[in-house]
Order: structure tokens, then C-alpha cells, then sequence
């Protein structure tokens, strides 16, 4: 059984995706153990304890520095033994030490189709906001490896969202959602946990 830890900074629309798939027997073989959040007052805490997973805040406020701050959410992780950490919603970029303790064991969610509209500093509502003022007639959401770039790890899944001609950023961004990101990183991690997913040469192939 594959122990999973999400980490989290707001309402946990993503987490809950991962919840009901799990709860729904859409992801095998694995189940959150842990959510970890930088943000004492995310929702997405309640959402865990209310599905009887252990929540905790490691807050960058509680330490001197960012160093320690980095060090305390690594042994965190470590403490509740992860085999694979998901960013669904985590706006704190991973330190180095994340990285290099879990090697193509990170996965994000990103609200775009990377390598589009993305990178330092396009997250959240932006992405969507660059998505309408550049017309592009279709986005979507990419699962991803974390590394030490900025959404540059490699991708594990893509799904495309048909741009509407009436969009606001706000309803783009709540389509993605729905279509795209909480049907992915539910299925990406149902893909890993049952061992059909392997990095070659940074690509990532999906044995079916």
C-alpha cells in the first residue's frame, strides 16, 4: 500500500478530488496517510480530519528562518514514512532536501498545458487570466513530476478544456478543475501506486 501525503495551502478542492477517488475505489492500492499544510487556516486541514486523516499545520511562521522552516516540513513528510508526496494546491516552492529525499516521487498539479503559461510566478487565477488574454481556444490541467525547475519535471498526464467565448478567469478556472485537474491527479496517482508509471530519459511512460 502506497502511503501518500498531500500538502496543501488553501481549500483543498484538489484533496478532496483524491479523497472521493479513493473512497470510490478509483485509486488502488495507496491511501493518504497525512495532510500537511503551511496555512494553520486551510480548509483543507477540516477536509482530511473530516475524512479521518491525520492534519497538521508546519507553519514558515514558527521558525526563524526559511532554512529551518525547510528542514521542519522535510522531517514532517519523512515522520509519516511517504512514499509519494502530492502537491494539490501547495503554494511552498519544494526545497532542494524535498526533492533530492523523494526523486520522482513528487507530484503537482498545474492548471495549464505545460510548458504553456507556466513557471515562476504563474499560478493560481493568473494562469487562467494569461490563458484569456493570449485567446488560446483550448488549456487544460498537467500532472507532473516535481524537480528543481518550476513546473519543468517530467509530465505524467495532460488533459485539454475547450476555452468558451464567455469565459472569465473565474469560470475557466473552476472548468479546469472539474474537467481536468480532480480527474488526473487522482488517475496519476492510481497509476503509480500500481507501478504502471516509469521515467526514461526525464519522459515519463505509462504501462496500461
Amino acid at each position: 500500500m502506497l502511503r501518500v501525503v498531500v500538502l496543501v495551502s488553501g481549500g483543498g478542492t484538489n484533496l478532496q478530488a483524491i479523497l472521493d477517488a479513493q473512497k470510490q475505489g478509483r485509486i488502488t492500492n495507496a491511501a493518504v496517510t497525512a495532510v500537511i499544510s503551511n496555512n494553520a487556516d486551510a480548509y483543507a486541514l477540516e477536509r482530511a480530519k473530516n475524512f479521518g486523516v491525520e492534519a497538521v499545520c508546519v507553519s514558515p511562521d514558527s521558525y526563524e528562518n526559511r532554512e529551518l522552516y525547510h528542514e521542519a516540513l522535510v522531517k514532517t513528510v519523512q515522520s509519516y514514512r511517504a512514499d509519494l508526496v502530492v502537491l494539490a494546491g501547495c503554494m511552498v516552492v519544494m526545497p532542494k532536501a524535498m526533492i533530492d529525499a523523494y526523486p520522482n516521487r513528487i507530484v503537482n498539479v498545474h492548471p495549464a498545458l505545460i510548458p504553456a503559461f507556466s513557471g515562476t510566478g504563474c499560478y493560481g487565477l493568473l494562469v487562467h487570466e494569461k490563458a484569456l488574454e493570449r485567446g488560446v481556444k483550448v488549456t487544460g490541467a498537467t500532472v507532473h513530476f516535481v524537480d528543481e525547475g518550476t513546473d519543468t519535471g517530467p509530465i505524467i498526464l495532460q488533459k485539454a478544456v475547450e476555452v468558451l467565448p464567455e469565459d472569465t478567469p473565474q469560470t475557466l478556472q473552476r472548468r479546469v478543475m472539474e474537467e481536468a485537474e480532480w480527474q488526473l491527479l487522482p488517475r496519476a496517482i492510481d497509476l503509480i501506486a500500481n507501478g504502471k508509471v516509469t521515467v526514461e530519459q526525464n519522459k515519463v511512460v505509462i504501462k496500461e
